[in-house]
């Protein structure tokens, strides 16, 4: 009899996931989403092939050394900044995340966030809920222009790239972006956008988004500096990762109204949110869920599966993040 490889599951996901990597697997899942501390998560790899993950599980140099059996971490996201992969790799574990099937979703939540923050949408709720709405007046709750303004990309990847078709061919808008490298000219064509400097492109933007990986180099893309480059009436937009942006120094640039808003999916050390953001009247939080719809969740928690079943099965992953020895 042929005994089936282990697996775990960190996170609680959809059944219909859970029982397709059990005709493969046997898996010891976690339907009562508990978060794991690192050390539990090591004591519950050992004797694991591979284990399915999620942005809250981290997979360190020193969690590998005490997991020999480990041979995949399949993410359930397109970011990985919870992996070390240098460190995987040298330790011949296959790293896999979920790129592809969250773009349009995440490109439509950056949009719609945008729009939140620039109409302010989250301020004027919070005050109609107060009852604090008597009467209509000229100026209130007016925001920034979105059609025909300037919108000001860092980070122009799939997500990037969605964000900037929605902005140039739905709302006619001006499209900058800041990247590693300047994109090919068929794609820029088709973004109907121009490459700049991150300092032009601060400087410029009337909207300024957020959409890229994070690393240690992406510490802090904008801090303090950056923030006092942009226009007084601007808006910033962060759905790439927390630490991208110093959150201290945003708190403060909101409350010196250095910018009029900003709209924020992610956070230093989330789900911890930095206090003074909670404090400032002028800007949207949300969780976290720019993928968030049940289609594209499904997809992503079906492609982290299909990474397990397709490595440890067949010997090859889908979508690999590096290419570790036998």
């Amino acid at each position: 009899m042929i005994t089936k490889p282990s697996v775990l599951v960190a996170r609680a996901v959809f059944p219909e996931v859970l029982h397709k990597l059990e005709q493969h697997f046997s898996v010891e899942s976690n339907q009562d989403d508990i978060v794991f501390s690192a050390e539990e998560l090591a004591r519950r790899l050992q004797g694991k092939a591979g284990v399915f993950t999620t942005g809250s599980e981290r997979i360190s140099a020193a969690l590998l050394a005490q997991c020999p059996d480990l041979r995949i971490c399949a993410n359930m996201a397109v970011g990985y900044n919870n992996f070390d992969v240098p460190a995987m790799t040298t330790a011949g574990v296959m790293a896999t995340n979920t790129p592809d099937v969250l773009t349009e979703t995440t490109a439509d939540f950056g949009f719609a966030l945008l729009m939140a923050t620039a109409r302010r949408m989250a301020e004027s709720e919070h005050f109609l809920r107060a009852g604090l709405w008597t009467r209509w007046s000229y100026d209130m709750f007016a925001g920034a222009e979105v059609h025909g303004s300037t919108l000001g990309i860092i980070g122009m990847g799939r997500i990037g790239q969605g964000i900037a078709r929605r902005g140039a061919l739905g709302f006619g808008m001006k499209v900058l972006y800041c990247n590693r490298k300047p994109l090919d000219a068929e794609t820029e064509a088709a973004c109907q956008a121009r490459h700049v400097s991150k300092t032009e492109l601060l400087q410029t933007a009337d909207h300024v988004m957020l959409v890229l990986p994070y690393s240690a180099e992406a510490h802090h893309t904008i801090g303090a500096a950056e923030l006092a480059l942009m226009k007084p009436t601007a808006t910033l937009v962060n759905i790439a990762r927390g630490g991208i942006v110093d959150d201290a120094a945003l708190a403060a640039a909101l409350r010196n109204r250095t910018i009029a808003a900003a709209g924020l999916d992610v956070f230093e050390g989330e789900p911890a949110v930095h206090p003074d953001l909670l404090t400032v009247p002028n800007v949207v939080l949300t969780p976290h869920i720019a993928s968030a719809t049940i289609p594209t969740r499904l997809a992503m928690a079906d492609l982290a599966a299909d990474n397990l079943i397709s490595f440890l099965v067949h010997g090859k992953a889908l979508t690999p993040l590096n290419a570790p020895a036998p």
